[in-house]
């Protein structure tokens, strides 16, 4: 047949070579270079091909389709002949199809249906280089299966990637680089405004474009709704020769078709789109491309369990491809709304899906292919072991796995559904209870942004849903029909949306939780409803879908659900317990029984404290924050704590340390048994403290004491005179001077090793002198002191030599 020479014709000879003499072949080809749809057609006369398929990938439905309507057209044929596609809710093939363009995740329902892929001679991966996490997949399975079929050919094709890298997990095959075909472009930056919205900027830059330049447009926007606000703003005022053509996923065929249909002879074309523009299509009579210089982009957060969309910047690889795009089919120009400094900040490539993605429906397909640890296959990129553990911790919550992540009956009934299995498992459960199709029906609406309308509330999508009589909306029922007859499911209707979406998502309901509109979730994080929403004042909630922070999370979809419900669905995971919990302002432990779901408290209420061993523990560990000081000490526990640790300060660490800070930590160990029975710090008095002192100071610990460091000095005249071990000078005593007369050695404790410090006082116990020797203070300052005390004291004696005095504690009888 004879075809318009495209770049990648020169490049055809060598591939077709490579493929005859041997399985794996990686083709690197620029955009425009003609290998999407040129080199399927050239592999059909290949003598290795027989009468077998092809198999080519495409990452997304809209790239599949127009892909294999623009081979079929080269054909002369209408698709479905000898070329045909399978996406999600669409497919036209035949039995003379013998080029077959599918998705990603088409392609490893087939595989994991036929390991053997019976009937295939070549799997095609196109754009490789976008890596999503079902192409990696795919290939990873296609060379597994390939140790069974030495016949498979495998051949991966991509714009920009690193082509070495690739081949050498294809077994160091061969790449063929084909040079391509590229317009000069010219590339011209705008300065952003900080303080306008993206919708305003990108409006301003489109009508100064279609004024300076011609061509058609292709204008690069995060999503969905940043397209719908732009094409507002332009509306009526691009010329009347424009027509504005959005495209994004979650449109019809027909509207995405409309998009990349070349303009009418006359007249040109503003296509506003998402990144799924950047590869895999030529829009014919593009020659301007304006870029916001963002993607909106599915993020994974292992702690929370939850993939969000996240708008980042573009990486300088999706740059490039966007920029390629107005240099297609003649010269053109990129208009970029960033500053020329910012590009060198770019990633240099997109992160591949693998490394950053949930992993669980992954894990499930590798599980259904046999695989229960994924270093058993070879990736480009092995998959993080974060991740991979989450997901199989998932999978087994779902009874998908078994201990050995093995796949369970259960799990084989979730591996037949082409869903995440947290659809699945929400689907076989309502099979289950004879209302599939209700579930599979939400399936659909959360896997297919737009059906049903954009409230939030899931129960008002699905009602809108079942009448919306668009092509659309039928390709969506029909593709639920089709899942509820593999989950052998009935058509029942008794069971809400809520209760359905519990088995999905338990990890996500949500408890109202202070102001309206805000909701705790049952895996702890906090997210809200604007107030006005209708659901804003539900009592408990299922939310499927959130954007933003941990912290701030804001809900998109969700649905209510009666506590009844959750009562049912998850009795064995609601824990009914009694919380003992020190309450501060009432300086007492207090009880509270609770009924809990995840992070979610479906009771609370006051009950008597039953656990007086957890209750003595409680008021022991506020004790100790409040200073074990604050306790009612009587003077005798005071003195035996200053005894021990004077003790363990003088003569080392076998004497315990017995200060507040040392005892704080280990009150569980000595204050707690002693507090049994008590709730209230007041309630705690010298006796518990008494009882805890015996588990500190055992009796010979205490008779150790008395007899190194007795409690009482004994005076010459028999008084008992206390020691003080808390003094700051030592332990000292405070007596009356004369009860000393007569002592010729200065008293001492611990055997002798120790002076006591002597407070001497006055007949009137006022302090006198102080002093740690006594016969020098005999032999030195006494007389300047009694004969002071002497005026003062006439009645009491003031012997000139007080060491050899007889002591008394009494004054003189009168007239002596």
């Amino acid at each position: 047949m004879l075809l318009p020479p495209l770049p990648i014709d020169d490049a055809l000879p060598a591939l077709l070579a490579a493929l005859a003499q041997g399985p794996y072949a990686v083709l690197v080809a620029p955009p425009g270079a003609g290998k999407t749809t040129r080199v399927p057609l050239a592999l059909l006369d290949a003598p290795w091909r027989g009468d077998a398929r092809i198999i080519m990938l495409e990452p997304r439905r809209l790239a599949a389709r127009a892909a294999a309507h623009r081979m079929a057209e080269t054909l002369g044929e209408e698709v479905g002949q000898t070329v045909g596609y399978r996406v999600r809710m669409d497919a036209k093939i035949s039995g003379n199809t013998r080029i077959e363009v599918v998705t990603e995740g088409v392609f490893t329902r087939m595989l994991l249906d036929d390991p053997e892929l019976s009937g295939v001679a070549a799997v095609l991966f196109d754009e490789f280089h976008e890596r999503s996490l079902d192409g990696d997949l795919g290939l990873a399975l296609t060379l597994d299966a390939a140790a069974l079929r030495p016949d498979l050919r495998v051949l991966v094709m991509s714009a920009t990637i690193d082509g070495a890298r690739v081949a050498k997990l294809l077994a160091d095959a061969p790449v063929i680089t084909s040079e391509g075909r590229a317009f000069p472009v010219e590339t011209v930056y705008v300065e952003p405004d900080p303080l306008a919205r993206i919708e305003d900027q990108i409006t301003a830059a489109v009508l100064t474009a279609l004024r300076e330049h011609a061509g058609s447009a292709l204008v690069f926007l995060p999503g969905q709704g940043e397209i719908i606000r732009v094409a507002e703003r332009l509306g009526s005022r691009v010329p009347a020769n424009t027509d504005i053509a959005p495209l994004y996923g979650q449109l019809t065929t027909a509207e995405q078709d409309r998009a990349i249909r070349p303009a009418e002879a006359g007249r040109r074309k503003i296509v506003l789109a998402t990144s799924i523009a950047e590869t895999s299509l030529t829009i014919n009579g593009i020659r301007i491309v304006i870029d916001a210089g963002f993607r909106r982009i599915p993020a994974y957060e292992p702690a929370t369990g939850l993939t969000t969309l996240e708008t980042r910047r573009v990486s300088r690889a999706s740059a490039d491809q966007r920029r390629g795009r107005a240099g297609r089919t003649a010269p053109g120009v990129c208009i970029r709304l960033w500053n020329e400094g910012q590009t060198a900040g770019l990633e240099p490539f997109d992160t591949p899906e693998i490394l950053a993605a949930d992993l669980s429906g992954f894990a499930l397909d590798l599980a259904a292919w046999g695989i229960t640890d994924s270093s058993m296959l070879d990736f480009l990129d092995p998959p993080p072991r974060p991740a991979w553990s989450e997901a199989v911790a998932l999978l087994q919550s779902l009874d998908a796995l078994d201990a050995q992540g093995r796949l369970t009956a259960a799990g084989k009934a979730l591996a037949r559904l082409p869903l995440h299995p947290r659809l699945a498992h929400m689907i076989v459960a309502a099979a289950a209870e004879d209302d599939a199709q209700t579930a599979t029906d939400l399936a659909v609406l959360i896997g297919e942004r737009g059906l049903g309308g954009d409230s939030t509330d899931l129960a008002t999508r699905l009602a809108r849903f079942r009448t919306d009589r668009s092509p659309r909306g039928n390709d969506a029922r029909a593709l639920a029909r089709r899942w509820a007859g593999l989950a052998g499911g009935g058509k029942g209707g008794n069971l809400d949306v809520g209760h359905h979406l519990a088995r999905a998502y338990p990890d996500r309901v949500a408890q109202a939780a202070g102001a309206r509109g805000r909701f705790r979730l049952a895996n702890g994080r906090q997210a809200s409803l604007d107030s006005t929403d209708a659901l804003a004042a539900a009592p408990f909630l299922v939310v499927t879908d959130i954007t933003g922070a941990a912290a701030s999370g804001k809900i998109r979809a969700a649905a209510a659900i009666e506590r009844a419900d959750l009562e049912r669905l998850f009795a064995s995971h609601i824990i009914d317990e009694t919380v003992l919990a020190f309450d501060e302002p009432s300086a007492s432990v207090r009880a509270r029984k609770t009924r809990r779901l995840g992070a979610l408290r479906l009771a609370d209420e006051p009950v008597a404290v039953e656990d007086p061993e957890a209750a003595a523990r409680l008021l022991a560990d506020a004790a100790a924050r409040r200073g074990l000081d604050i306790l009612p000490w009587s003077r005798d526990q005071k003195a035996w704590r200053a005894r021990a640790n004077f003790l363990r300060g003088t003569l080392g660490d076998d004497w315990p340390d017995l200060s507040a800070e040392a005892l704080a930590p280990s009150v569980a160990e000595w204050l707690a048994p002693a507090l049994f029975g008590l709730t209230k710090l007041s309630d705690i008095t010298g006796e518990q403290l008494r009882t805890a002192l015996d588990l500190l100071l055992p009796y010979q610990r205490r008779q150790d004491i008395e007899a190194l460091l007795p409690s009482h000095f004994t005076a010459p005249t028999g008084n008992a005179v206390p020691i003080d071990y808390s003094a700051e000078g030592g332990p000292a005593i405070e007596i009356r001077v004369q009860e000393l007369f007569g002592l010729t050695r200065h008293p001492t404790i611990a055997n002798g090793r120790i002076r006591l410090l002597l407070v001497l006082l006055s007949p009137a116990h006022r302090p006198i002198q102080t002093t740690r020797d006594l016969v020098g203070f005999w032999s030195g300052s006494w007389v300047d002191v009694a004969k002071d005390l002497k005026g003062r004291y006439p009645r009491h004696p003031w012997p000139d030599d007080p060491a050899k005095a007889a002591p008394t504690a009494r004054a003189k009888p009168r007239g002596t």
